[in-house]
């Protein structure tokens, strides 16, 4: 018996050389970021749309969209660049199944965490300038510790259910629901701070 040639797993490329390809217009760019990143980019879409067809077709539009956007763009952080448009794409995608009654997604779940304090997008627009609203926000964001900006970002931007943000940091689910609350608390204090009244 022969023994055969055992490969070894293909190392993911860094994200330098993968932007160059998209620079480049070399298709090898999407073939890599898929490898690098599909996984986690379905995550995201799924946390969103809660649905893995309506997911992979996120992912790819995101491929889609990364090919469009560079150049003339050229992220610092491939991986957040790329989250940034799964997550728009999932977004709209979501408005949709909204729209036609669709089942609840983890999105719905955490955004309701917000709702009894910050108005909806209607009101934010006739009331507020949402621009300077989304600056008071991410100022906020930016002065939390490190865990507390992962554990907001996370629920609300990428909308991870709490036992994954729990076991990503390796805290109970209690102590994740503690430290939202406690943000929570922190950002409606931080808003009525800056006018907005709740």
């Amino acid at each position: 018996m022969e023994l055969q040639d055992i490969q070894t797993p293909k190392s993911p490329m860094d994200d330098e050389q993968i932007v160059a390809l998209y620079w480049q217009r070399d298709e090898q760019a999407i073939a890599e970021t898929d490898y690098k990143y599909k996984n986690y980019l379905l995550s995201i879409a799924y946390n969103v749309v809660f649905d893995r067809l309506d997911s992979e077709e996120c992912v790819n539009d995101t491929y889609i969209g990364a090919w469009n956007a560079m150049p003339p763009t050229k992220p610092n952080v491939l991986k957040a660049f790329l989250t940034t448009i799964t997550r728009r794409i999932a977004v709209k995608r979501y408005h949709k199944k909204l729209k036609r009654n669709a089942v609840p997604s983890e999105m719905t779940v955490s955004l309701s965490e917000l709702e009894d304090f910050i108005a909806g997008e209607e009101d934010i627009a006739a009331d507020f300038d949402a621009k300077r609203l989304g600056s008071v926000i991410s100022d906020f964001v930016r002065a939390l510790s490190q865990r507390r900006q992962y554990i907001f970002m996370s629920r609300y931007y990428a909308a991870e259910p709490i036992d994954a943000i729990a076991a990503d940091l390796r805290l109970s689910r209690s102590m994740v629901n503690k430290e939202l609350a406690a943000i929570r608390h922190a950002l409606k204090e931080q808003l009525e701070r800056e006018g907005y009244s709740l």
